[in-house]
């Protein structure tokens, strides 16, 4: 068994935390190449461990899962906004959310959404004619952001909150801008600090947990059952009690669904347009084939067979950018890992942002290659390419999120070509997910 590890070099009396909180995806990334596989870090007391092997990544998420918990500083910030939901809740509590919930997932379901998802992407694409005549700027990141909300409010609450959109986008920027100094701030309980940035990030919780509770309390007062997720929920009884869901669990299942329904499939459409502006021939190559699917028409869920590049390019897109950059467990009971022991209460994190990139894992990782994912390509292993997490924790939204993606990107190409107007690259920004920082200003010309 090994007894030292590699590890970054570092004087700074709080460990690897300032880099943490400076920029964590070069951190990450850095550990890939300067110590490879497995690496130990400090932040601050917390001793943790970054793991880069697909071996790694399945022991902590399949093979070991029982020996680490969701008990984590950053799991613990994401509850004072989602509270107990699907993300946060651990144990028999998240298995009994995850069986109610389940249904509302499944094939026949989706076929259902899609026909919202074409219906509200139509409207999206009837906003841009007015920018586009005109010869505008658009920020096709807030726009892809309101789209993503209105399919969200309509599949799972059947509500139209388009209305809403800058109320709701606000207090959701406010509130996972404000996650990366939660989760890396020296101090514990950093968000009572008395700080302006903290009186704001409240306020925008309490936005977000006021719009929920309002839409529980108007269908219980409508007392119409409806189809859909919070239907599902509300309807739902436990198998030994009797009981249903109080209104707290019922806002936090929502609120988690609400919230990150509509934020990862917004960057990776955002990202997807960046990625396809910068690369002229495989947008010629994608609205070819769009135009031969479509026609015209809007997409149905029957297309997504015959949209292979499509689909290839948003997987590469999602390689690229994932939407959820970074997972964290904590180790519940003692473990052994590359030949190092992972003692119980340290953490480990596993970065899609750095293994979707690892030169081991990957050719050209750094390369934008839809051909990667092709019918003729080998599948990449199930934990070198993890966008939704893998394992039983594996995001319950992922069918819904691809098929999401593929159709409003077909979407999209199908009426409009878009173009930067900027050269200077688009920066990530690591918060909760992954988003361009400063928003994605772009002119959308009618094809």
């Amino acid at each position: 068994m090994a007894t030292s590890a590699p590890t970054l070099p570092t004087l700074n009396p709080l460990g690897h935390s300032p880099r943490m909180a400076r920029d964590p995806l070069k951190l990450f990334t850095d550990v890939v190449h300067e110590c490879g596989d497995i690496a130990y870090l400090r932040f601050g007391p917390v001793k943790a461990w970054c793991l880069s092997s697909p071996e790694y990544v399945e022991r902590v998420l399949v093979t070991a899962a029982s020996k680490y918990r969701k008990e984590t500083r950053g799991y613990r910030k994401l509850r004072l906004t989602m509270g107990e939901g699907l993300v946060t809740s651990e144990g028999d509590f998240w298995l009994k959310q995850r069986r109610i919930a389940q249904p509302a997932f499944a094939r026949k379901a989706l076929e259902g959404f899609a026909q919202t998802m074409a219906a509200c992407g139509e409207q999206a694409l009837e906003r841009l004619e007015g920018p586009a005549a005109r010869g505008e700027i658009v920020d096709m990141a807030q726009e892809m952001n309101r789209l993503t909300l209105q399919i969200a409010g309509l599949t799972l609450c059947n509500l139209d909150l388009t209305g809403e959109a800058q109320r709701i986008g606000l207090a959701l920027d406010q509130v996972l801008k404000r996650f990366l100094f939660l989760f890396t701030a020296p101090v514990p309980w950093p968000e009572y600090m008395p700080l302006p940035q903290n009186i704001t990030f409240w306020r925008a919780v309490k936005t977000l947990q006021a719009t929920v509770e309002q839409i529980i309390t108007d269908r219980r007062r409508a007392g119409v059952e409806r189809p859909d997720l919070l239907g599902m929920l509300m309807a739902a009884r436990d198998e030994e009690t009797g009981e249903g869901m109080s209104d707290r669990q019922l806002r936090d299942e929502a609120l988690t669904m609400l919230a990150a329904g509509h934020e990862t499939t917004a960057n990776a459409l955002a990202w997807t347009l960046s990625l396809l502006a910068d690369h002229p021939e495989i947008t010629a190559a994608a609205e070819a084939e769009v135009d031969a699917v479509l026609g015209g028409r809007a997409p149905t869920v029957a297309d997504l067979k015959a949209l292979p590049l499509v689909t290839q390019i948003f997987k590469e897109s999602i390689r690229l950018y994932p939407p959820v950059w970074v997972l964290a467990r904590r180790c519940a009971e003692r473990d052994e890992i590359g030949g190092y022991v992972i003692e119980p209460g340290q953490y480990v994190f596993f970065s899609q942002w750095s293994i979707h990139r690892h030169p081991r894992l990957w050719a050209n990782p750094e390369v934008f290659d839809p051909s990667r994912f092709g019918p003729d390509q080998p599948a990449p292993s199930r934990f070198a390419y993890f966008p939704f997490s893998r394992g039983k924790r594996q995001c319950i939204g992922d069918r819904f999120a691809e098929m999401e993606g593929v159709l409003l990107l077909a979407q999209l190409l199908s009426r409009y070509r878009f173009t930067k107007v900027s050269d200077a690259p688009v920066v990530p920004e690591p918060t909760v997910t992954l988003r361009p920082a400063g928003g994605l200003p772009m002119r959308a010309d009618r094809r």
